[in-house]
């Protein structure tokens, strides 16, 4: 097999805006900070129709394509390459990381204190949306903002037969030669842009929360070396995974981490108030189910309370700047499956998965909150999210197990997203990259040691919500990629199976004109 070659151009140009945008928030964090924060606050109160509309839009699209006849149509020839549970782990893994395991416990507890729709805080009906809305933000809606950049990747490198991985290479269905021009550059060097600060948002949670537990279980006090020496471990972890590549490091990692990620939901849904548990879960969704409409267009532009743009708009532009990084990796994993088997099961297994950790850990942590049996808000506020997940935690039978146990899953869970990612990172940037072939493995580790040393530097002047800050911002631009990314699927699906005619396995043969189209 030819060995892959990086494109030059992607890879200094994004390698070198990087690297750059690093050193300027860390020798201007102090000038930098209030900027982008202002930034943020004004593309989330201006702009949240936007994505409102988007994310809805894209659910309505999906179920089209789900239930149409363009379902049938199978992306790339033979057997899938994963079976179901493994597929479906790398899927769920590579999405959420130890994002899942905060905001469950934690997001409960936020929206009890600071509820929507102009609740009173603290009181019976503001713990009756607690978990509600945790289910809305991580359920079928954040899920459709990654399927469909997943659907066009894969229609572009398993039936189109695109040469590379690339999101350009997804547009060439609308940007036809473009695509290889300066504009698909600039949407490559974007996507990885997007990806750096998607993930800087999982370092910001998952960092200081590990931290937090570890101290815990090991009388340590919290310093700036802990963490990172937490990262540092963390980068052998995904970097050895990277190095092994796809199919013996990242998909047998993911299996291992979506058994523990079972395991640990289960003892708590077991050694916790059961009944409870589910009885709130059972009329959390129903309240979701009920209210979805009102809850994916709310923006309260009367009151101004602030909760949709805070919450809502944020999770949807944080979901959309890593959604080109879910879509590659996604479809890179899904040769032998149908459009209708993969939408169904990224809408299903993600939203599924979500709920489960949600109900069970959000309803615990509202458990303990509104029966006084743990103070969590009061801890919330004098010491940070971090401290508050380990009280939660020391709340629970065999804690002196639970907490280190703890510690290994979140190592594991972004382990998984870090693999994943550094495995895409090198995918974008490389030239050429042909059904079976993987990146370079020291392209792979050199972008795992990049993420690291970036950590640790921001780390070092406390800019790591600095730079999950920008993730919100790339996600603007990201916009326009969705667009472009659902026209280009359209027009492939229409030029290669027309509009009547039957579904086959292959499409029509088109002439070189045509396929540049």
């Amino acid at each position: 097999m030819n060995k892959v070659k990086i494109d030059p151009i992607v890879f200094w140009s994004s390698f070198v805006v990087v690297v750059a945008a690093t050193l300027a928030l860390v020798l201007n964090r102090e000038t930098a900070e209030p900027v982008l924060n202002q930034l943020m606050t004004d593309i989330t109160f201006q702009l949240d129709w936007v994505f409102q509309f988007l994310t809805v839009g894209l659910f309505v699209l999906l179920l089209w394509l789900i239930f149409g006849r363009y379902g049938r149509i199978k992306l790339g020839e033979g057997n899938p390459e994963f079976s179901n549970f493994s597929w479906g782990a790398m899927l769920f893994c590579a999405g959420m990381g130890t994002s899942i395991m905060f905001w469950s416990i934690m997001e409960p507890i936020y929206y009890y204190t600071g509820p929507p729709f102009g609740i009173k805080p603290n009181s019976n009906e503001a713990a009756e949306w607690a978990v509600t809305y945790g289910l809305f933000h991580w359920g079928i809606s954040a899920w459709s903002l990654y399927a469909l950049p997943t659907v066009t990747i894969a229609y572009s490198f398993f039936v189109k037969k695109q040469s590379s991985l690339k999101i350009s290479t997804a547009c060439r269905g609308v940007l036809g030669k473009y695509a290889d021009g300066w504009v698909g550059k600039l949407i490559d060097i974007l996507v990885i842009w997007s990806l750096v600060g998607g993930l800087g948002t999982s370092l910001g949670l998952g960092v200081p929360m590990i931290s937090a537990v570890i101290g815990e279980v090991f009388g340590m006090e919290q310093s700036l070396k802990l963490s990172i020496i937490i990262i540092l471990i963390w980068t052998v972890i995904y970097c050895s995974s990277a190095y092994l590549g796809l199919y013996k490091g990242i998909r047998k990692l993911s299996d291992f981490n979506v058994y523990l990620a079972l395991a640990l939901a289960v003892f708590v849904l077991i050694a916790g108030p059961t009944l409870f548990i589910l009885s709130n879960f059972s009329n959390s969704l129903g309240l979701m189910l009920q209210n979805i409409v009102y809850m994916s267009f709310y923006t309260d532009p009367i009151n101004k309370g602030g909760f949709p743009q805070s919450w809502t708009v944020f999770y949807w532009a944080w979901f959309a700047a890593t959604a080109p990084f879910m879509g590659l990796f996604v479809a890179r994993i899904s040769k032998g499956r149908t459009i209708r088997e993969l939408i169904s099961a990224i809408l299903l297994w993600g939203t599924l998965g979500s709920w489960l950790y949600f109900a069970v850990f959000g309803g615990y942590s509202l458990h303990l909150q509104i029966n006084d049996i743990l103070p969590i808000t009061q801890i919330l506020e004098a010491q940070g999210g971090p401290a508050a997940v380990v009280a939660v935690l020391k709340t629970l039978p065999l804690s002196g197990i639970v907490l280190p146990f703890f510690v290994i899953l979140g190592f594991i869970f972004l382990a998984t997203s870090l693999d994943s990612a550094t495995y895409i990172l090198s995918a974008i940037a490389t030239k050429e990259l042909k059904d079976g072939q993987e990146p370079a493995r020291w392209h792979r580790l050199l972008w795992g040691a990049t993420l690291a040393i970036m950590a640790v530097a921001l780390l070092i002047i406390g800019g790591l919500k600095v730079i999950q800050t920008s993730a919100v911002i790339v996600s603007v631009p990201v916009i326009i990629i969705y667009l472009l990314l659902t026209f280009s699927l359209l027009r492939w699906l229409k030029n290669d199976y027309g509009v009547s005619s039957s579904i086959t396995n292959e499409p029509e043969v088109k002439t070189e004109t045509q396929k540049v189209q």
